[in-house]
């Protein structure tokens, strides 16, 4: 009860900037009403299968629980009981993607951590089971679920040493919390022991998701498509800046705008994190004299062949256009607000990747590719822009960057067989 009147001042402070995203035109808050009452809609019925509720706060974590749900599926039709599986998630973009990985009938939005929301979506859903991508732990949640004796398990367990701290500092919280989970499988031994030291009951190290979670073929069908819609010819050297925030589009236009000369089949593609904020980068693009073409005018309009900016301003193709490009780099790194994005997409396609020094999300993959050799940290805009003339002005230091990143990729696959095992071994067997 103290919990709810807690969520409720948080919320009533809340409301002016809930009004304001979605009056502003920015991206919106997902469904605050809907999850305020854990309505989940006409989620369909499991029938006689058990069913399998699985959560990510966004696109990210629904796309590796997507793969994951694949290979549970795979794994379960030999044992001749496959679960239902239900995702939820927590932003728009997020609910978007669950709906076309998982089927409108099999996505909702994560209920607010009210207790009568989050009992009123469990009595609705009526999972066996509740998978938490990564560290979504939320007191009532956790609380209903052990109450209907439904068993929690965390996969691609991740807790960095700033969370860590967090949560020791409220340690009696995080003991019960993590007490309420049966499994937490984590991603490396040090987030393991951080787990541990907070109270997991138990923990298995099973690696990152994020590296079966990326794809990495660039004869992919879907890469081929996107590659000749937008005009790209062999002789085409792509730089993709992607999941880019402010001010990182101004600092990939100008190392664009630096080696376009000496460079004349240089392509720029800019794929920013989030789409609401296209409007305004097109605008900076062309004032610094860049002709742009947008993602969604491509089908109606056929490849400018005198634009070579690219915006890409629809949602859901990043990891396909991360096969089209030659040099990469990973945006939300540079000014140490986000902590990065995923790396290892653009590493699977053997492109030559860069990012910031502020990768704090993916600190355990951004070791492995720097102690492979496989990647390089860019400071700033300048060292940016160096990083590409390099790849431009020497093909074979970059191809052999490119190389070394698909196959360190290629080489820690595995952890979603793993994942998927255990989470079937939790799931509670018929009586």
């Amino acid at each position: 009860m103290m919990l709810d009147v807690a969520y409720l001042l948080l919320a009533t402070v809340a409301l002016p900037w809930v009004a304001w995203r979605r009056l502003s035109g920015r991206r919106p808050v997902a469904a605050p009403w809907t999850r305020f009452r854990g309505d989940v809609g006409s989620l369909a019925s499991a029938r006689d299968t058990p069913r399998i509720w699985m959560h990510g706060v966004s696109v990210g974590e629904v796309q590796l629980l997507a793969v994951l749900a694949a290979e549970i599926r795979r794994l379960a039709t030999d044992g001749g009981r496959v679960p239902d599986l239900v995702v939820s998630s927590s932003t728009t973009t997020g609910l978007e993607l669950a709906a076309a990985r998982f089927g409108v009938d099999r996505a909702f939005p994560c209920p607010l951590d009210f207790s009568w929301a989050v009992s009123r979506a469990l009595a609705r859903v009526r999972p066996d089971l509740l998978v938490l991508g990564e560290l979504e732990l939320w007191p009532n949640l956790l609380a209903a679920a052990t109450r209907l004796h439904v068993p929690v398990v965390v996969v691609n367990g991740r807790l960095s040493a700033r969370s860590a701290a967090g949560y020791a500092r409220i340690a009696p919280l995080a003991r019960r919390m993590l007490g309420q989970v049966a499994l937490v499988a984590a991603r490396s031994e040090v987030d393991a022991e951080r787990f541990r030291s907070l109270g997991a009951r138990e923990v298995v190290v099973t690696g990152s998701l994020k590296f079966d979670g990326v794809r990495g073929d660039r004869r992919a069908a879907e890469v081929e498509r996107l590659s000749r819609l937008a005009g790209f010819r062999d002789e085409d050297r792509v730089f993709l800046a992607g999941s880019t925030q402010d001010p990182e589009e101004r600092l990939a236009a100008e190392a664009f705008l630096a080696l376009r000369e000496t460079h004349p089949g240089l392509r720029l593609v800019i794929v920013p994190r989030h789409v609401e904020r296209c409007d305004d980068i097109a605008a900076l693009l062309e004032r610094r004299g860049l002709r742009v073409q947008r993602r969604s005018r491509l089908e109606a309009e056929g490849a400018d062949p005198t634009a070579r900016v690219l915006l890409v301003d629809t949602t859901g193709e990043l990891a396909w256009w991360w096969g089209t490009a030659t040099v990469a780099f990973v945006g939300g790194s540079l000014d140490g607000k986000r902590g990065g994005q995923n790396m290892l997409e653009p590493a699977a396609y053997g492109a030559a990747v860069a990012f910031g020094p502020h990768t704090r999300n993916f600190r355990d993959e951004v070791r492995r590719l720097l102690d492979a050799d496989a990647a390089r940290v860019v400071e700033d805009g300048s060292a940016l822009t160096a990083f590409v003339a390099r790849c431009l002005g020497e093909p074979p230091w970059a191809e052999a960057l490119g190389r070394r990143a698909a196959t360190l990729v290629a080489s820690q696959r595995g952890a979603t067989s793993a994942t998927a095992r255990l989470v079937l071994d939790r799931l509670p067997k018929p009586t």
